[in-house]
C-alpha cells in the first residue's frame, strides 16, 4: 500500500471532534441521584405532600387539624440541652448536641395534643439529597408504637405545649442538620417551612459508651475535649522548651470552619459519622498539598507572603481565614499542623492531644535506618549524607475504637497532617494505632510502619572508602525517639508517654517488637560493628542568642593502651528538621589519650561566627567524629544546642471578673546592638480575647516597646493571655500571663 493510501485511511478513521464544549460528566446512568458531599447544601422539603390529587375545588381548609405555632430548640447555654451535652462553651446561637444522648425540643400547637388522634413527626435532614436509607433523612415519632432509628418520646405536655425528647443513634452522621415538623392530615402531610432557627449541630460524643470515640476517663475527657489551652513542647531532648497555644474550639465560627473543611474535601455526607474516615480525610485536608487544604507548609525561613509559623498564637485566626477566603493559609510547620488538627478534632467531639517526639527520624518510608556517611578518615561527608534527624516533631493523637483492627488496638491513634510522604496517593498519615506501633504490628492500617520508623530508626554511621564501598562502623539504636511528651491532665506540666510507644531500649520485649516489624518489611541494620574503646562525650549546654560560649569535648580511653584520635569537630546552623543551613565552625585536632584516662578538648565559639547565619528557632548542631589510629575504629558524638531567645513580659490588671474590662500590657527590650525590622506581635487568650496583632517597622537596638490592650473576659475559669513576637531576624519569642477569671 502506498503512503498516500495509508494517510487517507488514517484520516478517514479519525473524524474531527464535534464543535462546542465537551459534555458535562455526571452520575446519570450510573446512580439514581448525586452523592451528597456538602453539609452547606440544604434540602427544602415540601410544605405539603398530598396523598391524592385535589378535587375540582382543591383541598379543603386544614385549620381543624393540628398546626404548629412555635418551636423552641432550647438552645441557650443556660438550658439543659447544652449543659447536659457539654456544649455550653460554644459561642453559637444554634443548638449543639452530641449523638447517642437525648436532647429536648419544645413545640407549641394551636390546640392541646391528642395522642390517639394526632400524628406528627420531627424530621432531621442533612445534605442536599436526603434519604432514609443513607441516614441523611431521619423521621422521629413521639409514640412507642412507631419508632425509627432515632428514638423519640413525649416528655411533658401542658395546655398547647409539648416537650419531646430525641435521641440520635450513637453512630449517626456528624454535622449540621435542618429540622422540620410534619403533621399528618387526611389529605396529606403538612410541614413547617425551612427556618435557620431550627438548625442544629450533632457532634461525636466521648461521654456515650456506644459512640466509637467514647473515653471512659472524665479527667482525660476534660483535658482532650473541653480544654482550649494547650502547651506544645519543642526545643531539644535535653533542653525542653514549651509554648502555649489557644485551640479555641469553642470560638465563634470555628465549628462551621471545621465542617467547611470536610465540605471542601468533598467527603460524602454518609461517611461523616465514622471517626476513622473523618480523621483520615482531615489529615489530608489540614495541609494544602493535593487538595488546597488549610495550611501551606514552609521551612525556608522566608515568610514574606504570609505569617511565620512561629508567630501564630492559636488556631482560630487560621481556621476562620481559611473558611472565609476559601484558600490555603500561609504558613505552617509541624506544631502548627498538629495544633490546628487538634482544634478540628476537639471541636467535633473527638478526644485529641498534641504530642512531641524528640529526635524524630523522617522520610524513611518504613526503613529503620538513618544513614550518616563518613569519609575514610572519619570526617562527615555532607555531600552524601541525605537523611536528617528532626530535633523534634509534633503530631496529633485522637481516641477511638478500631473495629477494623483486632481487639486491643483501639484507643489512642496517631494522625499527622504535616506533609511528609504520600499515603494512598495523598499527603496524610493515620490513624495509626499507638498499641500497634508499640507491638511492632506495622501491617495494620493506616501508616503504622511510617510512624514506627519515626521513633525506632537506628542511626548508622558508614565509612565510605576510596573505591566507593561503604562499611557500617557504628550503630546507635537509642538516639531516635528518645522521648515523647504531651500536656498533663488539668495542669500545664508535661507528661512523658514514651512507654506508650515503645518498650525500654535493650529489653527482651523491645527486641521481639523489632523482629516482628522486620517480619512485616521494616528493614534495619543487622550488622554489629565492634564498639570502639574510646568514648566521645559532648555535654549539654544552655546558651542564649548572641552569647559567646565554649564547647568542651571529652575523649575517654577505656583501654589499657594509649590512643590517638584524629578528630573532626563541625558546628552548623540547622533548621529544627535537622537540615543544615550553613557550617560556621570546623576544627580537626589530634588528641592523645593515655591508658584508662580522659582528655578534654575545648573549642571557643564566638557569636559573630553564627549570629548572621542563624535561622528560625536558632539551633546549632555540633557533630564530632574521629578515627582511632591504633585500631581504625570510628568514634562519634552529636549535640543539638538550642539558643535561648529573649522573652516578652506580659502582665494583666483588673478585677478578674467575667464581663468586666481588663488590661494587658506587653513589654519587650531589644537586647541586640542592631535593630529588629518587620516585627509582628500577636496576642490572644482562650475565653478572654480573640486574636489581635500589631506591627512595628523597626525596634532599634537596646530600645523597648510597650503595647497596652483592653479586653473583656467572656467566661469564668483559669486561662492565659498568649503573646508572640516575630521578625525575620528573631523567631520563637513568646510570653504569657496566667489569670483566673471569677464569675
Amino acid at each position: 500500500m502506498s503512503d498516500q493510501g495509508a494517510s487517507l485511511i488514517s484520516s478517514s478513521s479519525a473524524p474531527p471532534p464535534p464543535p462546542g464544549p465537551p459534555p458535562k460528566v455526571t452520575n446519570r446512568g450510573r446512580a439514581a441521584g448525586p452523592v451528597a458531599n456538602s453539609n452547606a447544601d440544604s434540602s427544602d422539603l415540601l410544605d405539603f405532600e398530598p396523598f391524592a390529587a385535589p378535587g375540582p375545588r382543591g383541598f379543603p381548609p386544614l385549620t381543624e387539624y393540628l398546626d404548629i405555632w412555635e418551636v423552641d430548640m432550647m438552645r441557650k447555654p443556660t438550658e439543659a440541652n447544652k449543659q447536659q451535652h457539654h456544649t455550653d462553651a460554644f459561642n453559637s446561637d444554634y443548638l449543639i448536641v452530641r449523638r447517642g444522648q437525648e436532647f429536648q425540643v419544645k413545640i407549641v400547637f394551636n390546640r392541646p395534643y391528642k395522642p390517639a388522634e394526632d400524628k406528627f413527626a420531627l424530621e432531621f435532614v442533612i445534605g442536599s439529597s436526603p434519604l432514609y436509607s443513607k441516614g441523611t433523612y431521619v423521621p422521629v415519632f413521639p409514640t412507642e408504637d412507631r419508632q425509627s432509628s432515632w428514638e423519640g418520646c413525649v416528655k411533658t405536655t401542658s395546655d398547647n405545649t409539648l416537650t419531646m425528647g430525641v435521641t440520635p443513634t450513637a453512630d449517626c452522621i456528624v454535622g449540621q442538620y435542618q429540622m422540620f415538623i410534619a403533621v399528618m392530615t387526611p389529605y396529606g402531610i403538612r410541614r413547617t417551612r425551612r427556618a435557620d432557627s431550627r438548625d442544629l449541630y450533632i457532634l461525636f460524643n466521648p461521654w456515650a459508651a456506644a459512640d466509637a470515640v467514647f473515653l471512659d476517663d472524665d479527667k482525660e475527657r476534660q483535658e482532650c475535649v473541653m480544654n482550649e489551652l494547650g502547651v506544645i513542647y519543642h526545643g531539644a531532648y535535653d533542653d525542653i522548651a514549651e509554648r502555649s497555644w489557644n485551640y479555641g474550639q469553642f470560638n465563634y465560627g470555628v465549628l462551621d470552619a471545621c465542617l467547611y473543611i470536610m465540605d471542601k474535601s468533598e467527603m460524602p455526607i454518609t461517611n461523616r459519622g465514622d471517626p476513622i474516615k473523618v480523621t483520615r480525610k482531615a489529615s489530608a485536608m489540614l495541609n494544602s498539598l493535593d487538595d488546597n487544604g488549610v495550611l501551606v507548609g514552609n521551612w525556608t525561613g522566608d515568610y514574606t507572603y504570609g505569617v511565620a509559623p512561629t508567630s501564630w498564637t492559636g488556631s482560630t485566626e487560621i481556621l476562620l481565614t481559611y473558611s472565609s477566603s476559601k484558600t490555603p493559609v500561609c504558613y505552617a510547620q509541624c506544631w502548627v499542623y498538629a495544633a490546628v488538627f487538634n482544634t478540628f478534632l476537639r471541636c467535633l467531639g473527638i478526644p485529641s492531644r498534641v504530642v512531641t517526639n524528640y529526635f524524630s527520624a523522617h522520610d524513611n518510608d518504613g526503613n529503620l535506618k538513618t544513614d550518616i556517611i563518613l569519609h575514610d578518615n572519619g570526617r562527615i561527608d555532607r555531600g552524601r549524607t541525605k537523611d536528617s534527624i528532626w530535633n523534634y516533631h509534633c503530631w496529633t493523637e485522637c481516641y477511638m475504637s478500631r473495629p477494623d483492627l483486632p481487639a486491643g488496638f483501639g484507643g489512642w491513634q496517631v494522625v499527622d497532617a504535616t506533609p511528609q510522604e504520600t499515603s494512598d496517593g495523598m499527603y496524610r498519615c493515620g490513624p495509626a494505632s499507638v498499641q500497634a506501633i508499640k507491638h511492632g504490628q506495622t501491617c495494620f492500617p493506616f501508616d503504622a510502619a511510617f510512624v514506627f520508623a519515626e521513633i525506632n530508626s537506628d542511626v548508622v554511621f558508614y565509612s565510605r572508602k576510596k573505591d566507593g564501598t561503604m562499611d557500617p562502623v557504628k550503630v546507635n539504636q537509642t538516639h531516635i525517639g528518645r522521648m515523647v511528651l504531651t500536656k498533663s491532665q488539668g495542669d500545664v506540666t508535661r507528661r512523658d508517654i514514651t512507654s506508650q510507644y515503645k518498650f525500654p531500649e535493650g529489653t527482651k520485649e523491645e527486641r521481639t517488637v523489632m523482629e516482628k516489624a522486620e517480619g512485616y518489611g521494616c528493614k534495619r541494620e543487622t550488622s554489629n560493628p565492634p564498639e570502639a574503646d574510646v568514648d566521645l562525650v559532648l555535654p549539654a549546654l544552655g546558651v542564649s542568642v548572641g552569647d559567646d560560649f565554649e564547647l568542651t569535648l571529652e575523649f575517654v580511653n577505656r583501654s589499657d593502651q594509649p590512643r590517638t584520635v584524629d578528630a573532626y569537630i563541625s558546628g552548623s546552623v540547622v533548621y529544627y528538621t535537622g537540615v543544615t543551613s550553613s557550617e560556621f565552625l570546623f576544627r580537626d585536632p589530634t588528641v592523645k589519650i593515655g591508658p584508662k584516662s580522659s582528655v578534654k578538648e575545648t573549642v571557643a565559639v564566638k557569636s559573630k561566627s553564627y549570629m548572621k547565619k542563624l535561622v528560625e528557632q536558632a539551633n546549632l548542631h555540633f557533630i564530632a567524629t574521629g578515627k582511632v589510629k591504633e585500631t581504625g575504629q570510628i568514634v562519634t558524638a552529636m549535640r543539638v544546642v538550642t539558643l535561648h531567645n529573649p522573652t516578652l513580659t506580659v502582665t494583666v490588671s483588673g478585677h478578674n471578673k467575667a464581663n468586666e474590662e481588663m488590661v494587658v500590657t506587653v513589654e519587650f527590650t531589644n537586647p541586640f546592638s542592631f535593630g529588629l525590622e518587620g516585627v509582628y506581635i500577636r496576642m490572644e487568650g482562650p475565653g478572654v480575647m480573640l486574636p489581635k496583632f500589631k506591627y512595628y517597622s523597626v525596634i532599634p537596638g537596646g530600645s523597648s516597646l510597650i503595647w497596652t490592650e483592653y479586653f473583656t473576659p467572656q467566661r469564668a475559669g483559669d486561662t492565659r493571655v498568649i503573646v508572640t513576637l516575630d521578625c525575620p531576624t528573631l523567631r520563637q519569642v513568646h510570653g504569657q500571663a496566667s489569670l483566673a477569671i471569677k464569675p
